[in-house]
């Protein structure tokens, strides 16, 4: 039986991924905070292996954090994601040439632009474009996102993003999609 978060997304008009092994949906689930700078959302995989479907979820940041919202490193303003499915977007690549993470390569995302430099979230003035929002780790286990995200989808625990990495690496072809809903 196909796991009810997938039930969900399809009732959003979002396209869900169920056949063969691996085949993965990738999915950010926003809190309804609009200030916070924790590590308060969860980064879920959804997927079938030989053994049937495989939920697994992690503590995230889909927001950017509160350094990057006081300090936007672009002169529009700090990203932040607009809910929505993001069809082949990433790849696995380096991130700042650094270590592997998902990679914005394949596709436009969606993002608002927070631009007075307060501690809130300020969703409006929507552009799209490649921005380099990637999905990636913080540190070691990080409790404050800080300057972790100016707008990528950041794990708060090195050890659950390796965890995430290593069921990627599975997917049997390069592209990934993901979809951003809110809770």
């Amino acid at each position: 039986m196909r796991p009810y978060l997938l039930d969900h997304v399809a009732s959003l008009g979002h396209a869900v991924f169920e056949r063969g092994l691996y085949n993965l949906n990738i999915i950010g689930i926003r809190n309804s905070g609009s200030n916070s700078n924790k590590f308060d959302d969860r980064m879920c995989l959804v997927y079938k292996d030989k053994t049937g479907w495989v939920t697994r979820t992690w503590a995230c940041t889909t927001d950017p954090g509160l350094y990057w919202r006081e300090n936007p490193g672009n002169v529009r303003g700090t990203a932040i994601v607009v809910p929505g499915q993001y069809r082949g977007i990433y790849e696995i690549g380096k991130h700042r040439g650094k270590y592997k993470a998902l990679v914005q390569t394949g596709g436009r995302i969606k993002v608002y632009r927070d631009s007075n430099r307060d501690a809130i979230l300020d969703m409006d003035n929507q552009t799209s474009g490649f921005f380099g929002i990637n999905i990636h780790k913080a540190g070691l286990n990080s409790i404050n996102v800080n300057k972790w995200s100016a707008g990528c989808q950041v794990f708060a625990k090195a050890s659950d993003f390796n965890s995430f990495m290593s069921i990627c690496k599975k997917q049997p072809w390069p592209k990934f999609s993901y979809t951003l809903i809110e809770a």
